[in-house]
C-alpha cells in the first residue's frame, strides 16, 4: 500500500483540476512547466514557519532532531539550523512540516 501525500487544495475544484493536470502530466500530455503554473494556482499556500515553532512542532512529537530530519530526509544539522533560525524551510522540506504540524509525524511516516 502506497501512502497519500495530503495535499491541500484552494477548493474542492482546484483539488479536481490539479489532479486531472496531474495525472495529464503522467501520461506525457502536459509539461511539468504547466504543471508547476497549476501547483501554484490550485495549491493552499503553506506558511512560513519560524525556528521556534519548528521547535514545538518536534518536541510535541518527541522526537530527536535526528529522527525528525529522517522523516523529512534532511540533515540533522539543517533541523539545527531551521530551529536556530539560521536557515528556513522551503520546497517540499516546508510542506512536510505543515503537513506534521496539521496532523502528526504519522502523516509522513
Amino acid at each position: 500500500m502506497t501512502a497519500k501525500i495530503d495535499k491541500s487544495y484552494r477548493s474542492e475544484i482546484a483539488g479536481a483540476i490539479h489532479e486531472m493536470m496531474s495525472d495529464a502530466h503522467d501520461a506525457g500530455v502536459v509539461p511539468i512547466a504547466t504543471l508547476k503554473s497549476f501547483d501554484d494556482t490550485c495549491l493552499s499556500p503553506v506558511q512560513m514557519l519560524g525556528g521556534d515553532e519548528i521547535r514545538a512542532i518536534r518536541e510535541r512529537e518527541h522526537v530527536s532532531q535526528p529522527v525528525f530530519a529522517a522523516y523529512l530526509n534532511v540533515s540533522r544539522n539543517l533541523v539545527s539550523d531551521w530551529e536556530r533560525g539560521v536557515k528556513r524551510p522551503g520546497g517540499p522540506a516546508l510542506r512536510l512540516l505543515s503537513i506534521i504540524n496539521r496532523k502528526g509525524l504519522q502523516a509522513v511516516a
